[in-house]
């Protein structure tokens, strides 16, 4: 069976169709709409010769054993956030479905290594606002008992919703044991952004998932009124937050991270005051761990510098944290390889978003994402794009590298 990416899209198509509507893609995870993907997945992984099974966290994986039990893992995610794109999660899932068919009919059913696809379970966190539930199960990075205190916006628990899919919440670290001989990982990903539009360039080889430093920054100011309080008296919080918003982006431009300030709270909060309190939230970000730690101590620095020139004084807070995570080097390769095989040309870029990719590969797994270019870098929107063209060169390269890796995966020692 030769391999062929007209199908893959059409498959996204049709599932555009089934479970989206005209405000956009609906499978958040563990609704029905969520059940109706999977089962449209799982309706054609039986045409193939292979075992599925949902995991203890709800994951969904789909085997084709190999001659030899060390795995080969492409994964993806087909929950979507409420109102989003046609592509985000499920293409990697199709694409995923559409090697497994090459794969398994160049071998007549049983290649050289074992192949698995995966569903990961609520990569989104859209509901729950935990994301990577599915993965980070898998890889053991979950905290049951925190994980039960979450819930929807209509009050339904994490838990509940589980267990309405099959899934016990308390079971869910014994996902870990679908790790155990996997000796890499893939994952296609549309890129989410502008780069490679911008450069004009279809598809990218991706060296890993940033590391964020998340925060809270809060100058102390004194109320006063608005009227009566001379300018060069006043101990103005906001005066201070600004200037520091001057600095931060200049920051980012030095370290060649990105930084956003994404909220502004002010106390008291009226016109006819000075503000006493600003607090804003401050995220960084950078595929480098020592950069993202001097950004976020030039952010602090340059804050001391704005509240003591403004007559006031600044608090910070931990908000969230995780390290950047690099995929691996050979991999890497392997998929510039197949890239440029593809394409003519390949390019190397960070991912800012996070990704399933960045639990598997922290939890030890060798690891690498291809990206495919996005009309206008718009994604968790309807209007979420890419070109066909691209799609099917993005299904090509997942092929590409799926056979340089199990070539990989078999010059490794004791394979």
């Amino acid at each position: 069976m030769a391999l062929n990416p007209q199908r893959t899209i059409d498959e996204l198509k049709a599932l555009r169709t089934l479970t989206g509507d005209e405000h956009g893609a609906q499978r958040v995870a563990f609704t029905d709409t969520w059940v109706t993907a999977r089962a449209f997945l799982n309706a054609r992984l039986d045409a193939l010769p292979v075992t599925q099974h949902m995991d203890a966290a709800g994951n969904w994986w789909a085997t084709l054993p190999g001659r030899s039990d060390r795995t080969l893992i492409i994964g993806g995610h087909l929950d979507s956030v409420p109102n989003g794109g046609w592509l985000d999660g499920c293409l990697n899932v199709l694409a995923g479905l559409e090697v497994m068919r090459r794969v398994s009919e160049q071998y007549a059913g049983t290649p050289p290594v074992t192949l698995k696809l995966v569903d990961w379970a609520d990569e989104e966190g859209a509901r729950f606002g935990r994301s990577l539930y599915g993965s980070s199960a898998a890889g053991g990075n979950i905290d049951v008992a925190e994980m039960q205190k979450l819930r929807d916006r209509d009050g339904v628990s994490l838990e509940d919703a589980l267990r309405r899919v099959g899934v016990t919440l308390t079971a869910a670290p014994q996902a870990r044991k679908e790790l155990e001989n996997a000796a890499a990982y893939l994952e296609l990903h549309i890129e989410q952004g502008p780069v490679l539009e911008g450069l004009g360039l279809p598809l990218g080889a991706v060296l890993g998932t940033v590391g964020v430093e998340r925060h809270t920054v809060t100058f102390h100011g004194q109320a006063a009124h608005s009227g009566s309080t001379p300018m060069n008296v006043r101990r103005d919080a906001f005066r201070a937050a600004g200037q520091l918003s001057q600095e931060i982006y200049a920051i980012a431009e030095r370290h060649g991270g990105v930084c956003t300030i994404g909220s502004c709270k002010t106390l008291p909060g009226i016109v006819t005051s000075v503000v006493e309190t600003c607090e804003i939230t401050l995220d960084q970000r950078h595929l480098d761990a020592g950069k993202l730690a001097a950004m976020w101590q030039d952010a602090q620095d340059a804050a001391k510098r704005a509240a003591d020139e403004g007559g006031c004084t600044v608090t910070f807070g931990d908000l969230w944290h995780i390290e950047p995570i690099p995929f691996h080097p050979e991999l890497i390769n392997a998929a510039e390889a197949s890239v440029r095989q593809v394409s003519g040309t390949a390019h190397r870029l960070p991912s800012g978003p996070l990704h399933d990719a960045a639990e598997v590969a922290r939890s030890g797994v060798p690891t690498v994402m291809l990206f495919v270019q996005s009309l206008r870098g718009i994604s968790h929107n309807k209007i979420e794009d890419t070109s066909e063209a691209h799609l099917a060169l993005s299904v090509e390269a997942l092929d590409a590298l799926t056979d340089r890796t199990i070539a990989w995966i078999q010059a490794q020692p004791g394979a």
